[in-house]
């Protein structure tokens, strides 16, 4: 890498001074610009074309706007918002903020699996009814997570702290992962979470075998970014493989489920029920049928909401400046042969 005096820094994200402290403090040579913005054009031209790292969520200017920028670190976990950008296929290094929503997403995969194992949704419609269910014993009784099979479709940093969370309460963990020669956690992970070395998973499956795992799950968890690969890869297939009494807990991206194989099998009751945090199209279509479904929970692509994300993601930039400086590879490094 090849730096200048001053490694000029441009955040176009409302981050708080003190949490901009923290950057500071790694070396008198950086210098901080702040501009909250939502396009491109919002950004005067003096205050870009110097900048030599860009902190942003989709700002990115023109490239000939910004010759001296040597890296993008994007504030999401995915890239598919600015995948067609020239920046994404040029030179200029692209980090993502995968890891930083990690807790956050696996307390939501633990909520999901103990309402749908516990039949919080019918406990919800008997309340609707002033209904006190004579057969209460047999309609609520549960798919305990002790003991249960949980299966994780992607074993990046999302899903390594949901298998670290079920598996602390009894839960078996199986996985898919992209590469299988590859165990380790290279991204950017938070201290004492996730499972660094693949530990905790009894069985690891390439991703062609999803249906094959599948078959031996209480609950799947979905957990892969969207890629060209990825693309409705649940589907039909995984769906007929599935136990009848088995739940779907989607916290991907649009895409990566088949959302009409997924009404089908809810339809003919092939599994028992879904939590759904993403879509292909979003916001989810009044028209669509999963609005009506009692056995499935829906929300609004929020899994990943935290109070305390900016402070995380401010702790992964920080840990990638000190890479930056010292000249050292980047956590998170976006990819473009595999999408992410």
């Amino acid at each position: 890498m090849v730096h200048m005096d001053e490694i000029t820094v441009l955040i176009t994200l409302p981050f708080p001074e003190e949490l901009l402290e923290r950057l500071k403090a790694l070396s008198s040579r950086i210098k901080i610009r702040v501009h909250p913005g939502r396009t491109s054009e919002e950004l005067p031209p003096e205050l870009v074309e110097d900048i030599e790292i860009l902190y942003t969520s989709r700002v990115i200017p023109d490239l000939e706007d910004v010759p001296n920028l040597r890296w993008i670190q994007l504030h999401d976990a995915g890239v598919h918002h600015v995948a067609e950008h020239p920046a994404l296929k040029s030179k200029v290094m692209v980090a993502t903020i995968s890891g930083v929503s990690a807790p956050s997403m696996a307390e939501y995969a633990l909520m999901a699996i103990l309402s749908l194992g516990r039949r919080i949704h019918l406990m919800m419609k008997d309340k609707e009814t002033k209904r006190w269910a004579e057969d209460r014993i047999e309609r609520f009784m549960p798919i305990e997570l002790n003991r249960s099979t949980v299966g994780i479709v992607g074993y990046g940093s999302v899903g390594r702290e949901v298998a670290r969370v079920c598996h602390s309460l009894g839960a078996k963990i199986v996985a898919t992962k992209r590469n299988l020669k590859a165990l380790e956690d290279e991204g950017y992970s938070l201290d004492g979470r996730g499972d660094p070395k693949a530990e905790l998973a009894e069985r690891l499956y390439p991703p062609q075998a999803i249906a094959s795992m599948a078959s031996l799950c209480d609950f799947l968890v979905i957990s892969v970014p969207l890629t060209n690969e990825t693309r409705g890869i649940v589907g039909k297939k995984v769906f007929t493989m599935m136990k009848p009494r088995s739940f779907l807990i989607d916290l991907s991206r649009g895409g990566v489920v088949d959302h009409g194989a997924l009404v089908e099998a809810l339809d003919e009751r092939r599994i028992a029920g879904a939590a759904l945090d993403v879509y292909p199209v979003e916001p989810l279509p009044e028209s669509s049928p999963l609005w009506e479904m009692p056995n499935v929970l829906l929300s609004p692509h929020i899994a990943g909401s935290s109070l305390q994300y900016y402070e995380l993601a401010i702790d992964c930039f920080t840990e990638n400046m000190k890479r930056y400086l010292s000249e050292q590879s980047l956590l998170n490094l976006y990819k473009a042969e595999r999408g992410y």
